[in-house]
């Protein structure tokens, strides 16, 4: 299987709204396939199509718990508000530090276009929320945190 290249920050696409995606046909499969293995083979959690050059609404993620595919995801409900180091693979050999909430309820469709509903919460909420922004054309450097020394230690802590 072939994996893609990965589109880095300054290219256009990263900042579009990503179009729905109506087709579930082996084309999306074999696009599935090969946005994971991508994302494995870059040591990524988390891929979005806009992130390979594809204005689609679809993501990739597996925090080390099984792959998640997410077709036209949308958070629905948010509770809590916690402080993370983030990476992304097209800001490549940079981390910054983003708000996101703790736990989300998010709602998708598999890779056949089966409705679903899932809860997530900490590293899992923060990746489902870093990749859903991708696909609003949002980085995680547009809401870059200044923690200050006591939210660093209290971090350090967990």
């Amino acid at each position: 299987m072939a994996t893609y290249n990965v589109v880095t920050i300054g290219d256009e696409i990263l900042r579009e709204k990503a179009v729905l995606v109506r087709r579930f046909d082996a084309r999306l499969h074999n696009m599935l396939d090969a946005m994971a293995e991508t994302m494995y083979e870059f040591d990524g959690v988390g891929l979005a199509a806009p992130q390979i050059g594809i204005s689609k609404q679809i993501v990739v993620i597996d925090v080390g718990e099984g792959l998640w595919e997410l077709i036209n995801p949308k958070i629905v409900e948010k509770s809590g508000n916690v402080l993370g180091l983030e990476g992304c693979l097209s800001v490549p050999e940079k981390q910054g530090y983003v708000y996101r909430a703790q736990k989300i309820l998010v709602r998708a469709q598999n890779r056949y276009g089966e409705p679903f509903e899932f809860e997530a919460e900490n590293y899992f909420a923060r990746a489902c929320q870093h990749e859903i922004d991708h696909l609003n054309g949002v980085l995680y450097v547009d809401k870059l945190a200044h923690p200050t020394e006591q939210e660093l230690a209290e971090m350090d802590e967990e």
